[in-house]
């Protein structure tokens, strides 16, 4: 077994410009479920968007290589994140032997990380 992984950060204040500039952008890039689960909340957002492009650079691809809703951050009973991959997304991992997924996530006032860790067969 190998470990893989991918590690992002965004500036809230400059995702929140975007957002409002494009507010169509939420639809785009978040599931009603991520959208709902932190209320709408633009620096929880823009740490699940840096899930979404760590996953993908775990992967080895370029943003946008999958579509941004087959990446999901959903909470587990004991409100820990967790990693839901659906379609493409699912599919790439499959194909490159990731599974196990660790999810970690954070914000303070100016900035959002999120770091995703797999297990890689072989």
């Amino acid at each position: 077994m190998r470990v893989r992984t991918g590690i992002d950060a965004v500036e809230i204040h400059r995702f929140r410009v975007a957002l409002e500039r494009t507010p169509a952008m939420i639809d785009r890039l978040f599931t009603v479920s991520e959208v709902t689960s932190v209320s709408g909340r633009v620096e929880s957002l823009a740490a699940r968007f840096c899930v979404k492009e760590a996953t993908m650079k775990l992967f080895g691809v370029g943003l946008g290589a999958v579509p941004f809703h087959d990446i999901e951050t959903v909470r587990l009973e004991t409100g820990q994140p967790s990693l839901r991959l659906t379609g493409a997304a699912a599919t790439l991992a499959l194909e490159q032997g990731c599974h196990e997924f660790a999810l970690s996530l954070t914000h303070t006032r100016t900035l959002a990380i999120a770091q995703v860790v797999s297990l890689i067969e072989g």
